[in-house]
Order: C-alpha cells, then structure tokens, then sequence
C-alpha cells in the first residue's frame, strides 16, 4: 500500500474496489467498512462503523485479541502472516472461521490507522462444534451433586446444540419417558443400542430430523434419546463419549446419594434404636410416629392378628383422622397378608392405589408394605402411606424393612413384659387354689372353688365339671360356676352321646376347643348352648395318674373366641392340679371307706362265729324238736283216721297239721342258712341253670295264683361260668319265688344275663325283674337280713341264703325296686375263678 495520507472518500472508494471484507479501524473502532465486510457480519453499515471492532469477534478469541491490540498499540507486535480469529454466530450461519493481515495507513489530519483486509475460511465443522459445547456441558457435569441435577445438565447442554433429547428407560421390550410415554414406535434400535453398547442411527417417516439411541454405558436398562436436523453417523463419536460422561455422572450422583442416605439411615436406625431400647418400652403408637416422620408418611397402620389362628384386625395407627380407622378396618389398597407372602417391603400395585385414594377419600394414593416376621412366622403388617404423588423409592423399602424389624422387636419386649406379668398374676392364683383345695378334703367343696377359680384365671363366662360314673357309664353334673351351680348338679350326660363335646372328651381324653359354636350346626341346636347363649367352648379332661375323673367345660357367652394354645395349656395344668386334688380327697374317702370296710368285716367275722354258734344250737334243737314234730304229725294223721273228724274238730286238727309244717319249714331253713357249705365251682352252662331254675319255681306255684310267665334273654355267645349249679339254684329259685308272690294278680318275669366289667373284674350279670308291687324305699336295706320278711307266711331265711350263696361265689346281689314298678334283683358271679376239683 501507498504511504501517503488518505482522505476519507479516497480511502472508501479504496476498499469498495475491493470484493473481499475490508475495514479500517482508528482507536479500536471500526472506523470504515466496505460493503463485502458488513455483509459478512450480516449487519448494516450503520450497525458496524463506529463500534469497537472486538464486538464482531468470537467471544472466545476475544480475550486473546485484546491482548495482541494493546502490544501492537505498544509498538511491541510486528505480524508478517495472517491471523486467525472466529466469528460470532449469525442467525443464517453458525460459527466461521476469518484470516486476517493489518497493514499501517495514515489519514489526514486523522493520523495513523490500521487497514484490516479478511479472508473468510469457511464454516466450522459442525461435529467440532458440537464437541466444544458437549465438552462445556461435560465440565458442568462434574459439579453435579444428584440424578436429577446431571439429567437436567445434559438435557440442557444438548437444547444448547440445538438438539432434542430424552432419557428412555426400558420396560420389557419398548421404552418409556418418566412421564411414561414411548417417543417413537423404533424402540427395536434402542433395545440394540444396548445390546451391542454402541450408538444406534434412525429415522421416522415424515419427519425431517434424524434420531440415535445412546447407550449410557453404566447400564442395561436405559438410553440417551438425541434428535436433529443433520444429525448424522458422523456426530457418533461425540455422542457416544458425551452418553459415556452423562452415564458415569448419574452413577457419581447415584453413589453419592446411596452413601448420604446410608448415612442417614444409620443415624435414624440408631435413633430408633435407642428408642425401643428404653428402660420402659414406648407404646407401638409413639413408635409409629417415629416412623412416619422417618419415612416421610402420612400415616402409618399397624395390623397384627386377634389370635395365633385369627384374621388381621387394625392394632395401632398414627396420622389417620378420626373418622378413617372405622372406615379402614381392613388393610388398605388391598395391601393384604395374602398379598405381603414373603419377607421384604413391596409398593402398593396400580389397583391398590386407586382403592386406597377411594377409602381415604382422594388424601392417600401411595403405599408401601411389609409383613413382621418372628422366629420365622408370620405375626403383623405394617402400611406406610403418602399421597398419590409421593411414592416410596426402593431405600424407603429397604429402612422400612429395618424399622418394621425394629417394631417387631418393641412388640416382642412388650409381649414379653405382659406375659411375664400375667404369669406372675397366674402363679399367685394358683397358689392362692392350691391353698384352697389343701384346705379342704370334700370332693363338692373342692369343685365349687375350682369353678369360680377358673372362670377369674382364664377369663371365661361360665365353668361347669363333670364327674364320670364308669359303672353307669355316663358324666354327672358335680359342680358349676355360681351362676349356674344349683341346676348343673342334676345333668346327666351318656359317655356315648356322639354329639355332647363332653362326651367327646370324655372318650378321646384331650381338649376340644370351639371358637365359634354357631358355626357347628349339630351343637347350635343343644339344650345347654341355648340355655346359656354359649358363643364359644373349651372342654378338658380332669385326669390323674391316669385315672379318668371327669370333664372341665369353659364357655364365653359374651363373643365367639379363640382359645390359644397357651391359655389351653394353662388350662390343662390347672385342670391337672384340680384332679390331683379331687384324686386327693377320693384317696382320703377311700382310706374312711376302708376303715368302714374293716368294721363291717370284723361285724362279719362276729356274725359268723354266731351263725356258728346258731348253727349247733340249730342242730340241736332240730334233734330235739323234729322228734315231737314227727309224733305230732303221726298223731294228727292217726285222729284223721280214727274220728273221721268234721266241724269243728275237722278244722282244728287243720290247724294242728298247718302249724306243724310251718314250724317244719322254719327248722328246715334255719338249718339250711346255718350249715357251712363250700360251694364247688364247675364250668356251667347259663342258659341251663336259667332253665332249670324257672321249671323248679313253676312247680311249687299254688294252681290258685294268677298265672305268671318266665322270659329268659342270654347274651349270645355267653361263656360258661365257673358256679355251684346247686347253690346258685338254690339262690335263683328263691328269687323267683319272691318275685311270683310279689304278682297275685299274675304277670312276667324276665331273666337276663350277660357280661359286664364291674369294678375291674369280668363279671357274670343276671337281672331278675318283676311287675309286680314293689319294695317300700325305707325297707330295701333290710331285704337281706335273716329273719326279715313282710310275708304273713314267711321265714325271712329265702333272701339270707341268696346273699350267703352269692357271698361263697366271691360275688355281689343288689336290688332295685320301686313300690307300684316293679322290682330287680341284680347277681354278680366272676367269669374267671379257678374250678374245684371233680
């Protein structure tokens, strides 16, 4: 260029004869321009000369100039090549490229300037360009403390590119967006972008952009989704390296978050740790509200069970309104023990949630849930609840889990204390019944204070016990709680009775409980449930040393209730303690009853050394007066003869003759009763006995009496019994002699015999049962006496001789009789005797 001075009109017609950008800048400022260099700024000539000329440069090579104009100002810089700068972005052009070469001007009366002459390179690589801004957001990652944060960096540093993104995560073989739609129907890319870790290119009819599915590289589950204009195979590299970054940031985030959060669940684990461990444990509610606050919940339920077997029912909760408990008396959102099968908490389902906003009235729509597990089973549930849009993330499970432990814990001390105190008000009742029953050795007594006893120990409504009668073969009713105690003592309930509980008992030997009678359509309908109102029933058998002594029956009349096997167990214990009592008093009983035995042996023993002293006088007056008797009856029957006797001396030599043999009969019976006999025991067949013992006493029937008739029923397969067949003879022709007098007016006799265990021992039973009148109540002791006898014409020796024969058969007599019913005499012989010998 020339050196001489310009003027301004020459300088502009200069640099318009030139078609590339030129401007001369004085002091910093544009000072002219010529229209190629507005026209590369895509700005108006106004808009370019007399602005600082730094302002048309990148904002990043502007630093970098300023530095080179004040040396050049200094004299400091001298440039022979071309100078490289960049462009500021235009709205029609992206970031360009501009080499420049300054040469030194004057102008007049103006002074020295500088003529900038520039040579535009063309645009930048868009690649290099969308690196540079990545490598921006890239550096804004690092400081990025949490997953959203890093999602929010990324997103705007690719709308700063100039691109569309989103972040998809994979549901089964599509994608969603958090707000749970999928973008585009290709999520077949996406699932091979992840599969192969590479970014994968697409595009959608009608759309003009270009997409890729970037894998994050840190996981399987999820992609970067980048749309735009031109977005090419080319930009892979910068988006896969870019996808890599934002993937390792969201796993510093998450890592981050994971370690902050295990640091403060720590610190709330201890807090409530501390908590549960107080010298006195807190009530499950102020746990709960520990809880909530913890979890951030709105409230939380607590379900446990009404019994070891029973449904859940709603125990404690905290932050429901008053209204709500009554509302949700059952789990919420469905959120059941059938639902919550295995350990570990689990979010409420789709179907919950909305049944949960619908019971709480829109205020809760989110839950959680886990069931309380101790020593392996199942024993609550436990709900933790927020709005619908709040939902619980997998650490709010897993410090649930911890805290639901925790609670466990707190309701197991708290089991514990209660137990130990129930058992210690249990001991001190059972001490306070072990006193009573020690006190006391009558059987009633005893069984009226067990009654009360066991309805105060185990919270029952009525108590009632039953002795069992095994030569009846039926339970007495011996003692009832007061309420009922008069009317129970006349219950009599068969041991055979296929529907009584206490039967049942009674034969199976081990408790029966029944929660809910009337569900039990057989039972609903019984005398005594209706009678009390009975709801529910426990029934125990009374045993000791293995001896059956009767049945315990604990009703609840107030609500159906389910007997837990611990109560049942103290049930049964106490039940033992009662039966060792009454066992107790039996033995005391027993122990009187054998002194009274004793005594009446040692009367035995004194009446037999007088039938032996009866008997040898017996023989001697029999000597001495059969004798006379026989020269009387010779006598009389010589008168007969002689006088042909009529009339008055007809009727008393009668008189004389009837007299005679009556005092014969009495001699006869009485040596009879007194003569020691040893019976001799041979295998007999019973039928035959029978037989032969109603032919003999239809022989000494008197023609004159109503006709009676004998019917014989035997056992079928009866054995033969070991008896003396002429004693036992005897024995029942005498019982029938008194059972066909006993009928004037004629009737039937029936004989039956058959097997029985009486007292321990087989026996052989006969019954002989009449119709005839009867004997007085008030008489029936002395019927075996030597002697007794309501006949005019009686000796009194025939029911004597029975009791003696059965007496030597090693068995027992009784009788039965009420007068104007008839009466039964009972015979019992021992099936198994050792036999004399032939």
């Amino acid at each position: 260029m020339m050196t001489r001075p310009y003027s301004e009109a020459a300088l502009r017609s200069l640099l318009e004869s030139f078609g590339n950008p030129m401007y001369v800048a004085r002091e910093g400022r544009v000072w002219a321009a010529n229209e190629a260099y507005c026209e590369m700024l895509g700005l108006e000539r106004a808009q370019v000369e007399g602005r600082f000329m730094l302002d048309f440069v990148h904002p990043e090579d502007r630093a970098r100039l300023e530095v080179r104009y004040r040396q050049r100002q200094e004299g400091q810089l001298v440039e022979a090549d071309p100078r490289r700068y960049l462009l500021p972005p235009t709205a029609n052009r992206g970031v360009r490229e501009v080499a420049t070469h300054v040469q030194e001007v004057e102008l007049e009366g103006l002074g020295r300037a500088h003529l900038i002459n520039c040579l535009v390179l063309g645009a930048r690589p868009a690649e290099l360009e969308l690196a540079e801004r990545l490598v921006e957001t890239s550096a804004e990652l690092v400081a990025a403390r949490s997953e959203e944060a890093v999602r929010r960096v990324a997103l705007a540093g690719l709308t700063g590119a100039s691109l569309s993104a989103r972040f998809l995560v994979r549901e089964g073989q599509g994608f969603s967006t958090p707000e749970g739609e999928a973008p585009l129907g290709d999520a077949a890319l996406g699932l091979r972008a992840l599969a192969e870790g590479r970014p994968v290119f697409g595009s959608v009819p009608g759309r003009d952009a270009t997409h890729v599915y970037l894998p994050l590289g840190t996981t399987l589950s999820e992609v970067l989704w980048v749309e735009g204009r031109g977005l090419s195979p080319s930009f892979g590299s910068v988006l896969a390296l870019f996808a890599k970054v934002v993937g390792a940031a969201l796993t510093d985030a998450r890592l981050l978050a994971d370690v902050e959060r295990g640091r403060w669940e720590m610190v709330a684990v201890a807090e409530a740790a501390r908590f549960v461990a107080q010298t006195e444990p807190p009530s499950p509610e102020d746990f709960l509200s520990r809880m909530a606050s913890l979890l951030n919940a709105d409230a939380v339920l607590l379900y446990v069970p009404e019994s070891s077997q029973g449904e859940l029912a709603l125990s404690a909760q905290v932050g429901l309104d008053g209204e709500l408990p009554s509302v949700l008396a059952a789990p919420l959102g469905g959120m059941s023990p059938s639902a919550v099968a295995v350990r570990g908490a689990v979010l409420s389902t789709e179907a919950e949630e909305c049944a949960l906003l619908a019971a709480s009235s829109g205020r809760l729509g989110s839950g959680a849930a886990v069931r309380l597990f101790n020593g392996g089973h199942p024993r609550g549930l436990l709900q933790v609840l927020r709005p619908s849009g709040r939902p619980f993330s997998g650490a709010d499970l897993r410090l649930l889990g911890t805290l639901s432990e925790l609670l466990m814990t707190l309701l197991e001390q708290r089991r514990l204390r209660s137990e130990s105190t129930r058992q210690l008000a249990d001991t001190r009742l059972l001490l306070d019944l072990a006193r009573t029953t020690t006190a006391t050795l009558e059987v009633a007594s005893i069984l009226d204070v067990a009654s009360d006893f066991l309805v105060k120990l185990l919270d029952v409504s009525n108590c009632f016990i039953l002795l069992h009668d095994e030569q009846a073969g039926v339970l007495r009713g011996a003692a009832a709680s007061a309420t009922h105690r008069d009317f129970f003592r006349g219950v009599v309930i068969p041991v055979d009775d296929p529907i009584s509980i206490a039967a049942r008992v009674a034969r199976e030997r081990r408790p029966i409980a029944i929660s809910d009678l009337s569900k039990v359509v057989e039972l609903e309908q019984r005398e005594f449930v209706r009678r009390f109102e009975e709801k529910a029933l426990l029934a125990l058998p009374l045993t000791s040393r293995e001896e059956f002594i009767g049945v315990v029956l604990l009703d609840d009349t107030r609500r159906p209730r389910a007997f837990d096997p611990p109560l049942i167990e103290l049930a049964e214990a106490t039940c033992g303690q009662i039966a060792l009592a009454i066992a107790n008093a039996r033995l005391y009983e027993s122990l009187w009853a054998s002194y009274a035995e004793l005594a009446a042996a040692r009367a035995e023993m004194v009446q037999r050394e007088r039938l032996i002293a009866l008997g040898e006088l017996s023989a001697i007056v029999a000597h001495e007066v059969r004798n006379p008797l026989g020269v009387i009856f010779n006598a009389v029957a010589s008168l007969r003869r002689m006088l042909k006797a009529e009339g008055d001396a007809g009727m008393l030599l009668d008189i004389l003759a009837e007299e005679c043999d009556r005092l014969n009969r009495v001699v006869r019976d009485l040596l009879v009763y007194t003569r020691s006999r040893k019976a001799m025991l041979h295998l007999e067949d019973v039928l035959g006995v029978l037989q032969d013992a109603t032919d003999a006493t239809r022989a000494l029937q008197d023609g004159n009496n109503a006709p009676v008739t004998f019917s014989i029923e035997v056992e079928p397969q009866l054995p033969r019994v070991p008896m003396d067949r002429h004693l036992i003879h005897q024995v029942l022709v005498n019982v029938l002699v008194n059972a066909v007098h006993s009928m004037p007016q004629g009737g039937t006799v029936l004989m039956r015999a058959r097997r029985e265990t009486h007292g321990s021992r087989e026996m052989l039973r006969i019954d002989v049962a009449d119709q005839g009148c009867g004997i007085p109540t008030e008489l029936l002791h002395r019927v075996f006496e030597p002697f007794f006898t309501t006949k005019a014409q009686g000796t009194g020796m025939g029911l004597a001789v029975v009791k003696r024969n059965i007496d030597e058969h090693n068995g027992e007599v009784s009788v039965e009789s009420a007068p104007g019913r008839g009466t039964t005499f009972t015979l019992r012989i021992p099936l198994t005797q050792p036999t004399s010998s032939p």
